[in-house]
């Protein structure tokens, strides 16, 4: 991947090839099923994932249920569901060569880095022995370097909420395909009042501290190929026309038509999207559908007004639609498993079957009929206070249309590239340089980034 590895994963590493050199690791806390009669395999499965969250106790009674023979033993990696903690626990088993079988990741940047460090199997073998293709099967692209190491698990695209009440009052309908300009018109036309009382078309919720870049490449990201400041041959991306595009968005909609909450406002106010949008001060927001949870209203944030769902906008009209940053999880298959046609199987059937059983998140499955997609959006927001403000069909209708652009292995140096873009956004939203120059000097500075980490 023609990278550094990062400094919190060098242990592992030398671990990792200990563990190579002695067959894999241990087994000895593990039970072997070697084809006797009534003997039990038992799976090892690490996951940063908790019972709240994945309801794991009915789910992975329903495998051993249908399998019998084969126990999953899950390992919960933090209580709290709190990834990076979960990293950590995960590289220090491996370092210390605890039997491990299935692995789930929940970004791009943590799989692809311990799929670096040797951890992770390729699983070409069983797909393509099983005959699926997994661009078919699945609506993320899981492929590193032209292997697959992982299926993919829950399906969170990014898309656009909005509130239908002012969407009504405006005279608008909801979008089901539809462009950046068209987002711009809709927030001009709902953009009313002034000073403390202004309700502003949208708020965009960064870039801010080297977090939350998706707002400074919000044009690249509906593209099928490279939507990231790092192409996936590790050469910049900052020359695309489409970077010099999202930063117009943004200037556009702030400066010109004043119908974006100002950046500065943001900042100085730390103003966060949830109370933004829920409170009525923004009538859009782009955010991601980890928000299907809140929809309804909270207790924390109640919902009193109608609430609607479009699509990721497209740059152009005659692209194809759909396309938006997603999330997923990551299962994978340990690379020191000693029953890897076992541990393959079970997380096939973890990002199939399994997630209609769990119920808990929208999957990835391309095969998930409309109603199951249905009965699981309903599951999930009848946990909230009042699921029937909710335009259930048009969230049924983005989310089974939407799909993810191709994986672009993340660099080590991801945070430098981040914190470089971030600050020539704000010289530029805060007034300080032109788009040209912000261009430029964002270019000059990624390639320097480039240069210095390589090898």
């Amino acid at each position: 991947m023609n990278k550094k590895i990062g400094a919190g994963v060098l242990t592992s590493v030398m671990a990792l090839g200990v563990l190579a050199g002695c067959g894999g690791g241990s087994t000895g806390d593990q039970k072997d099923a070697q084809g006797g009669a009534g003997k039990t395999t038992e799976l090892r499965f690490y996951t940063f994932g908790t019972e709240g969250n994945y309801n794991w106790k009915k789910t992975i009674a329903a495998y051993e249920e249908k399998n019998p023979g084969i126990k999953i033993n899950l390992i919960g990696l933090s209580e709290k569901g709190d990834t990076q903690e979960a990293l950590k626990k995960l590289d220090l088993a491996a370092a210390s060569g605890e039997a491990m079988d299935v692995l789930m990741f929940s970004d791009a940047a943590s799989y692809a880095q311990r799929v670096a460090l040797g951890m992770v199997a390729p699983i070409d073998d069983y797909i393509n022995k099983d005959g699926y293709k997994v661009n078919d099967e699945y609506k993320v692209d899981t492929k590193l370097n032209g292997k697959y190491y992982a299926l993919p698990g829950k399906f969170n695209p990014w898309y656009v909420l909005l509130n239908k009440n002012m969407l009504d009052a405006a005279g608008l309908k909801v979008p089901t395909d539809w462009t950046w300009d068209d987002f711009m018109d809709y927030a001009k036309k709902m953009t009313q009042g002034e000073g403390a009382n202004k309700v502003y078309g949208t708020y965009f919720h960064g870039p801010q501290n080297g977090g939350w870049l998706d707002y400074a490449k919000l044009a690249m990201e509906n593209q099928p190929e490279n939507p990231e400041f790092i192409k996936a041959d590790g050469s910049s991306n900052m020359d695309s026309p489409l970077f010099k595009k999202s930063l117009e968005i943004r200037v556009k909609m702030e400066k010109e038509d004043k119908s974006a909450t100002p950046y500065a406002d943001m900042l100085s106010q730390k103003l966060n999207y949830r109370t933004q949008f829920f409170n009525q001060k923004a009538a859009m927001i782009v955010t991601g559908s980890w928000m299907n949870t809140e929809l309804g209203g909270t207790d924390q944030v109640p919902l009193n007004f109608n609430v609607a769902v479009a699509p990721f906008p497209k740059n152009n009209a005659s692209d194809p639609s759909g396309y938006a940053t997603v999330t997923t999880d990551y299962m994978s298959v340990a690379a020191a498993s000693q029953h890897k046609d076992e541990a393959y199987k079970f997380i096939r059937w973890m990002t199939t079957d399994g997630q209609l059983v769990q119920g808990k998140n929208v999957p990835s499955w391309s095969k998930v009929k409309q109603e199951d997609l249905g009965k699981i959006i309903e599951t999930i927001l009848s946990a909230t206070k009042n699921p029937e403000k909710v335009d259930k069909a048009s969230l049924v209708s983005v989310l089974s249309n939407a799909k993810s652009s191709a994986i672009v292995p993340p660099v080590s140096y991801q945070a430098e590239v981040y914190k470089a873009v971030n600050e020539e956004f704000e010289k530029l939203i805060l007034g300080k340089q032109d788009i040209d120059t912000t261009v430029k000097a964002s270019q000059e500075r990624v390639n320097s980034i480039i240069a210095s980490n390589k090898k």
